[in-house]
């Protein structure tokens, strides 16, 4: 698969995401929101952000490799975090740099939005995670 990643000039700079991914290949892989619970369903990080958005990408890059695909091949990705507020944009970060070496996540990120929602299904869940990758 061939992804290039850009942000085109007269787009804001710098942010932790490319603004652009254009990608080649047949095989679409859509990973269902993804959160911070083990094989079991049992809670991993409890009320952390930080510790929750590392492990959703655990969780999202284990759906990947099902697929055989990896972040190398994710084009997108979508966030949302309950009570979003722009100060916790660190402990966000830091759950993504805390995990990006591992699982071979680029940075800065493919392009991604980050949505703030009231709530997600069970009140514990801070946040969950959506990938699309394109294979050949």
């Amino acid at each position: 698969m061939g992804v290039q990643f850009f942000s085109p000039q007269g787009m804001t700079q710098p942010v932790p995401y490319h603004h652009v991914a254009v990608a080649s290949g047949s095989r679409h892989v859509h990973v269902a929101g993804q959160i911070s619970r083990d094989e079991a369903g049992r809670a991993v990080a409890g009320g952390d952000l930080r510790g929750q958005v590392a492990q959703a990408l655990r969780n999202t890059g284990r759906g990947l490799g099902g697929a055989g695909a990896s972040f190398a091949d994710v084009v997108r990705l979508t966030f949302y975090v309950t009570n979003w507020s722009p100060e916790r944009i660190g402990d966000f970060l830091a759950g993504v740099e805390d995990v990006a070496g591992e699982l071979g996540l680029q940075q800065p990120l493919p392009p991604s939005s980050l949505i703030g929602v009231d709530y997600l299904f069970e009140p514990d869940v801070l946040v969950e995670v959506e990938a699309t990758a394109i294979l050949d």
